[in-house]
């Protein structure tokens, strides 16, 4: 299916306020309430919309840190790859995983209260994954620009 001009308006609104009514939706895109309704199910049964979720402050929750790492593995044999990902998918302090093409193979979003508690992440869960050759993190020192809402 594609997606016309009113399913694109109500994803993006959807996007920026997840929580808003549905009276309040159908108002935003000149539908009816019921028309609204319809679509928003249609969006969600055909994989569109994969669900929805809270924000949550990480300076709030104590984890204002953010940690980018790069990880080479020792080779790129299928299950060396399959193991390392399954065990860096068991951190809980890992918010992203992303195989990539270039100088690494992985590279990691990790979130930490400070310096200290990305040393014991550091020492308790990547020290520990398995084929890594090489590691190298960043923190970010200010996040300029975040979102998390696609181009529709």
């Amino acid at each position: 299916m594609s997606l016309d001009s009113i399913d694109r308006r109500l994803l993006t609104a959807l996007q920026k306020q997840g929580r808003i009514s549905n009276a309040d939706l159908a108002d935003k895109v000149n539908l009816s309430a019921s028309a609204c309704h319809r679509r928003v199910q249609r969006l969600e049964a055909e994989g569109y919309i994969a669900g929805y979720v809270a924000l949550l402050n990480a300076r709030k929750l104590g984890v204002a840190a953010t940690v980018f790492v790069e990880i080479t593995l020792s080779t790129q044999a299928d299950e060396v790859l399959e193991a390392f990902e399954k065990a860096v998918a068991r951190i809980p302090d890992v918010l992203e995983c992303h195989l990539t093409a270039g100088a690494a193979d992985y590279i990691l979003k990790i979130v930490a209260e400070n310096t200290d508690d990305f040393a014991r992440i550091h020492r308790q869960y990547l020290t520990r994954l398995p084929g890594v050759a090489k590691m190298q993190s960043s923190f970010a020192l200010r996040t300029v620009f975040k979102t998390t809402a696609l181009p529709v």
